[in-house]
Formats: C-alpha cells, structure tokens, sequence
C-alpha cells in the first residue's frame, strides 16, 4: 500500500471512530475516556493529584503566609523592649515559617555566635522541606504522564494490529477503536503532563526565593542578637 493509501486509511478510520462517538448516547467526556482504554485511568488519578497539589501549594505559598511583612519588624521591637520571653517565642514559632525560623535564632540568643547559626542552618532543612512538600510528587507526575500516554499508545496499535490480522485491512472501521485509544490516551498524558511541569518549576522558583528572603532576615537577627550580647558586655 502506497503512502497515499496509508493516509486515505489513517483518515477515514480518524473519521469513522468520531462518528462512532457521536452516534453513542451519554456524556461525550464519558465516552471519550472508556475510548481511550484502561490507561486513561491512571493519567486521570494523575491529573486529579496533580490539581490537589498545585492549589494547595498556591495556597501555602503565598508570599504573606511564608514571610508576614510585619513579623521581622515585630521581632526587633520585643528585642529593642526586652520583652522576649518563652511564651513569645512558642507563638512565633507557630505562626509562619519565618516564624519558625527567628524563634529558633532566639530560643538560642544566650549560646555563641557559631552554635547558634548552626542550629538556624538545623531548622532552615527543615523549614525547606517543608515548603518544597509534595514538589517531588508533582515533578513525579509531569514525568510520568506522559509515558502512561505513550503506553495507551502502544497499546492502542496493538490492538489495531490484532484488528488487521483478525478481519484483514480492507475495512478502515476494524482500526477505529486501536487508533482511537493510541490517540487519546497520548493527547490526555501530554495535557496533565505540560501544566504540572509548569507548575513543578514556578513553584521550585518561588521556593528558592522564599529561602534566601528568609535566610537574610534571619542573619539580620543574628547580626542583632551578637551586637545586642556585645553592647551588654561591653556596659557591664
């Protein structure tokens, strides 16, 4: 069979399967997914997941919600007052990841300059992970989707092949269903796939800036913890 063959084929089993799907009652979404075999479930699962994922990271990483623009200026006023007490410092620690971190930076104000960078550097991991929570299975997806298309793909020419080689290559309409599914489940794998990558590297950005935003304001409060412990000792 020539190319023109080929493509006249290609066409008309395209054609004939979208008929198919208009004739058949019931939700066209419906129908599109049970077209495109058992391997539209999974990448469903993965778009389900990955939605989850993303409006909850959108959520937690606000801006406001990682770094309150008053909490810096807050921290050195109970510094300047002398206020600082456990009490404070149990409240800071719960109300940002900022928080977190500067509450670490004074729980350790009394301990050298060096022990007291080591521990901020101790809970910096942990403030980190928890802000890149759930990145890795979002990265996951954008990887994964995609080579879940492919293999409906696959499975979708195998099943065109079995249909040639049970009822011979003469109807065009013995391909519709294989050619359908290999379709299908690729358009489907590439749709979950672009937009979780998408959102894997905005949000790896945004982490990494919320970072270093952070990391500066606490080497700001260590630097105000040291001279503070300098002034006392230099006055006494």
């Amino acid at each position: 069979m020539g190319r023109v063959g080929e493509n006249r084929l290609f066409e008309c089993a395209t054609l004939k399967y979208h008929a198919a799907l208009s004739d058949i009652p019931g939700d066209p979404m419906w129908e599109i997914i049970r077209a495109g075999g058992g391997f539209m479930w999974p990448i469903i699962v993965c778009s389900v997941a990955a939605v989850a994922i993303i409006l909850e990271r959108l959520w937690t990483l606000q801006s406001s919600r990682v770094i309150p623009p008053t909490l810096a200026q807050k921290v050195w006023e109970w510094i300047e007052a002398d206020q600082l007490n456990d009490k404070l410092i149990a409240a800071l620690e719960v109300n940002s990841p900022l928080g977190r971190l500067l509450a670490i930076g004074l729980a350790n104000r009394n301990k050298p300059r060096p022990l007291m960078v080591e521990r901020l550097e101790d809970g910096g991991r942990h403030v980190v992970h928890e802000l890149e929570r759930f990145l890795n299975t979002l990265g996951t997806i954008a990887a994964v989707a995609p080579l879940l298309g492919l293999l409906g793909t696959v499975a979708g020419i195998i099943h065109a092949f079995n249909a040639i080689t049970a009822n011979g290559i003469g109807d065009p309409r013995v391909l519709s269903g294989g050619i359908g599914e290999a379709l299908i489940t690729t358009a489907a794998g590439l749709t979950v796939a672009i937009p979780s990558l998408i959102a894997y590297r905005f949000m790896r950005g945004k982490v990494e800036r919320l970072v270093i935003q952070m990391e500066k304001q606490a080497m700001k409060l260590v630097d105000a913890l040291d001279e503070r412990a300098r002034l006392l000792r230099s006055g006494t």
